[in-house]
């Protein structure tokens, strides 16, 4: 019984751990898809997730990924976490080509997976506890986590006496435990409402750039995707491929309280629904 718990913490905790101010000026990309393709094996045939994707993201940058359900923006994910290698072309980390379960990164999904029969920090200090960190400067790391997502004085809290944000911020808390240099993110908030859902972008954003942590973001809310990046990626319906990739000229310090005033984000968003547009109606006929 005790081994099929701890096996459950250690899947839980690869989801936080893949399984490790100002953008960052250099010439080598953090993360780096070149030509990526991949295609997967099914009873019905073979299904081509994506195809001919070259992306470079920097250092420090806040990318979103939007696109119509099933073009593959998940599957990018996967292939930069090391959870799968690409069928064609090569995803590099630093420049090297990333290999399984690439620990530099730590990867958020929809469902937190937080571990029920542990309380706040327990769930938290995981990732810590499987890299043998000392437990005196495992809980000084968590306790300032803890701080940092607004959970200070939850740490006795089980998963079930939490709210939905409050889950959330425990997980984003795990994500961050052991300092990944990036952030993949899919679809966290999509299952929360519009009011805490501002709340968590706000959140995000801050401790990214706070953190100086890159994070590739994928969403369907076109509003999330402008509010949060620094560049928005437009993906074709499947198979996948890049159709255009967005400049957000807004302030990296910006009040996403605010945004709905502004008319450059606006005009972006109303750009994404626009691009998006044919897509759409391809999958309406």
């Amino acid at each position: 019984m005790l081994e099929r718990a701890r096996a459950t913490e250690i899947v839980a905790s690869r989801e936080a751990m893949a399984t490790t101010g100002p953008l960052a000026e250099s010439d080598q990309p953090l993360i780096s898809y070149e030509q990526v393709g991949k295609t997967f094996e099914t009873l019905q045939g073979d299904v081509v997730a994506v195809h001919d994707i070259t992306l470079d993201v920097r250092e420090g940058e806040f990318v979103t990924l939007v696109g119509p359900s099933g073009c593959g923006k998940s599957t990018l994910l996967n292939m930069a976490a090391g959870l799968f290698e690409p069928t064609t072309g090569t995803v590099r980390y630093r420049g090297s080509t990333v290999a399984p379960y690439n620990q530099r990164v730590g990867y958020m999904t929809q469902n937190d997976h937080l571990l029920p029969w542990r309380d706040v920090m327990g769930n938290v200090i995981v990732p810590l506890e499987i890299r043998r960190v000392p437990k005196r400067e495992a809980r000084d790391r968590v306790d300032d986590l803890l701080a940092k997502v607004g959970l200070k004085g939850f740490e006795k809290a089980y998963p079930s006496q939490l709210s939905g944000g409050m889950r959330k911020r425990c997980a984003l808390a795990r994500l961050l435990a052991y300092d990944p240099e990036a952030l993949l993110m899919d679809e966290p908030f999509g299952a929360l409402d519009a009011q805490l859902r501002l709340k968590m972008q706000i959140e995000i954003r801050d401790l990214a750039i706070s953190l100086g942590k890159t994070a590739i973001f994928v969403t369907h809310d076109l509003d999330e995707a402008v509010s949060l990046a620094d560049r928005c990626v437009v993906f074709t319906h499947r198979p996948g491929t890049i159709a255009r990739v967005v400049d957000v000229p807004l302030p990296r310090e910006r009040d996403l309280m605010k945004l709905r005033h502004n008319s450059t984000y606006r005009d972006l968003t109303a750009e994404l629904w626009d691009l998006l547009s044919p897509d759409m109606d391809r999958m309406e006929s």
